[in-house]
């Protein structure tokens, strides 16, 4: 059964989205997203993507007492991302609560860090941010388009211990069009031994279904639960694993 993943992005340390990831876009949905994480586990969700919006920008982790709440007062086993340059930043992220941490431009502008973070802190600490456009890998906010290949990038840390791969197409991100599922099943077929995480473009529960007999792992998704078009109840027979 695929994994549900709901999203929390936070700025200013509330709960918002943003469209194709562009910060004058930004719709707050939540004063406080520890209200938002716990009507998730409400339901039956115990992973959760924690993104510290205010972090990516910066390029440094700022939100930490946000994920911190959550994990006090969750038990949600939680990722969480955005800016997180240095070890530092993974060792407070860790130490507020985070089970693992999401590195996705660091893995792309400076490869020796990146790598560094997961003989230190253990390869099922560590996910790969894979996020494409056109099939090239974007970085900073998705506000640069590097000349990376989606899968050899990916294949290329996969050799070096990651297992787990979150992708999102960003031309679908925010956009309830649905998910790019042929880009998740060229990533299975030719890396088979990545539990990829896909993230963008989910608008309904037919999509999550669509997904799942496509053989996707694990889902992320934040706007359509926000947005109304999903609603928790119908997802219950994935959580009852």
């Amino acid at each position: 059964m695929i994994e549900l993943i709901p999203a929390i992005d936070i700025i200013d340390g509330k709960c918002v989205r943003l469209t194709q990831g562009d910060y004058d876009t930004k719709k707050v949905y939540n004063e406080d997203p520890l209200e938002v994480a716990k009507m998730f586990e409400d339901h039956g969700i115990r992973r959760l993507h924690v993104v510290d919006l205010d972090g990516a920008r910066a390029g440094h982790i700022i939100n930490y007492r946000v994920l911190e709440r959550i994990a006090n007062r969750t038990a949600l086993i939680i990722d969480f991302g955005g800016g997180l340059k240095k070890s530092a930043d993974l060792e407070i992220a860790f130490e507020s609560g985070a089970q693992m941490v999401t590195g996705g431009s660091i893995a792309v502008k400076d490869p020796d860090v990146f790598t560094s973070w997961i003989e230190q802190f253990g390869s099922e600490r560590i996910i790969l941010g894979a996020d494409a456009k056109d099939g090239k890998i974007a970085v900073s906010g998705w506000e640069e388009t590097t000349g990376e290949e989606l899968l050899p990038f990916i294949t290329s840390y996969h050799k070096k211990g990651i297992t787990k791969v979150i992708s999102t197409d960003i031309s679908r991100d925010g956009m309830l069009g649905g998910p790019a599922i042929e880009m998740y099943k060229e990533i299975r077929q030719a890396i088979p031994g990545v539990y990829v995480i896909a993230s963008g473009g989910v608008s309904s529960v037919e999509d999550i279904e669509k997904l799942h007999e496509a053989d996707v792992p694990a889902v992320i998704f934040g706007k359509a639960i926000y947005e109304g078009r999903i609603k928790m109840n119908d997802l219950i027979k994935y959580n009852e694993k």
